[in-house]
């Protein structure tokens, strides 16, 4: 272990060079031009730190777009390591990658292309110790996570199918806290028809839709329920061309989050309701309703657990903290996984603040204590 140990912990400079270019390139998750550029850089990166890993790009059905997924040859249940190369930012609203002392910026820099970067070091380590060939491992990142990985899914239950353990590699938390539960997900669009009118002379003529989708969002808002860890947020509204017409369409996105899969069911069907008595009481309009549930929870278990404490021992060989994080209301890949029953762990990227906002960083020396950690946690299945 100390030969390999010495090589990593001089892997610094390179490992911050490597995530500097990932985060340069915007890889926001509908830029799928940038996303496989990124995909491309970190395969070049994987295949000189670890060639014992076989696979490579895969084309996603987003054109353009491109997902990773590779495997070694030894035979076993393999751990199956997860990350994602998008990120939430549009080009031009965030770039670029600048460090200070111990502290890196930019977008994506923590969710989670330092991630990406732990993952191919460590991977490198026991390439050079020898030890990675005999180890049953596949590593994947998809293009589209931030969305929900709807292409990147297949990818990821295929490479998760027999697999003994998830290791995923999003934001480490304050403290390296360990993910073991995250609230299940979804989306819907809610789209209200009616008919069109002019306000001031054929008032009665007209089907406001906007009057029976603002019907739809009281009734869907009021599902939230706190006891149950069960909410709804409409969070962005459109409709109408101008004050003094009838609209004859409107539409609202609805973000639901719940606790376990029975929860998204009777959530989904609450609102076919809402919708169907909104309508109702809007004479002459429709309310449909797209989308659904993204992400059943990520419910911690024995052998979550389990894996959580194996995992711990390492973290704090490497002087990180080994807590548990409480239940979080985000969803990620592991939710994925573990509905094949694969025990799963998270947040095991560089710790760091602020994902998802211009003020998102990490703590760079953390890249490399979360790659030691991560590399003895392998080493010592062997």
């Amino acid at each position: 272990m100390a030969a390999w140990l010495d090589w990593l912990r001089a892997q610094r400079p390179a490992m911050e060079t490597l995530l500097a270019e990932l985060v340069d390139m915007n890889s926001f998750s509908d830029n799928p031009a940038g996303c496989t550029a990124v995909a491309r850089r970190l395969d070049v990166a994987l295949r000189a730190l670890a060639p014992e890993l076989g696979g490579g790009p895969r084309a996603g059905a987003r054109a353009g777009a491109e997902h990773l997924s590779y495997a070694t040859a030894a035979a076993g249940a393999p751990t199956l390591l997860i990350g994602h190369h998008d990120t939430v930012f549009p080009p031009g609203t965030f770039e670029g990658y600048r460090s200070e002392g111990d502290f890196a910026y930019g977008p994506g820099v923590l969710d989670m292309k330092g991630g990406l970067v732990v993952m191919a070091f460590a991977l490198g380590a026991l390439s050079r110790a020898g030890r990675l060939g005999a180890l049953p491992l596949r590593l994947v990142s998809v293009a589209d996570e931030e969305v929900g990985s709807p292409d990147g899914r297949a990818v990821l239950l295929q490479a998760a199918a027999g697999a003994r353990a998830a290791l995923v590699f999003e934001s480490g938390r304050r403290g390296d806290l360990i993910i073991t539960q995250r609230k299940g997900t979804g989306g819907v669009v809610a789209r209200a028809e009616g008919r069109a009118a002019h306000a001031g002379n054929g008032h009665a003529d007209g089907a406001n839709a906007i009057w029976a989708l603002a019907r739809f969002i009281d009734l869907a808002q009021r599902l939230t329920d706190y006891r149950r860890g069960v909410t709804i947020n409409v969070g962005k509204v459109s409709g109408g061309t101008s004050k003094n017409t009838v609209p004859a369409a409107a539409e609202c996105g609805v973000d639901l989050r719940f606790l376990t899969p029975d929860a998204a069911d009777a959530l989904m069907a609450s609102l076919h309701i809402a919708a169907a008595q909104a309508a109702a009481e809007v004479p002459g309009t429709r309310i449909s309703l797209s989308g659904g549930v993204s992400r059943l929870p990520l419910l911690r278990t024995e052998a979550s657990a389990a894996l959580k404490d194996a995992y711990a021992v390492h973290a704090r060989a490497v002087g990180l903290g080994d807590g548990e994080a409480p239940l979080l209301g985000g969803g990620s890949d592991a939710n994925t996984v573990a509905t094949l029953g694969v025990p799963a762990i998270d947040g095991l990227g560089p710790r760091g603040l602020g994902f998802h906002t211009h003020d998102e960083y990490i703590e760079l020396p953390t890249l490399l204590s979360k790659a030691e950690a991560l590399a003895r946690y392998l080493d010592a299945l062997v």
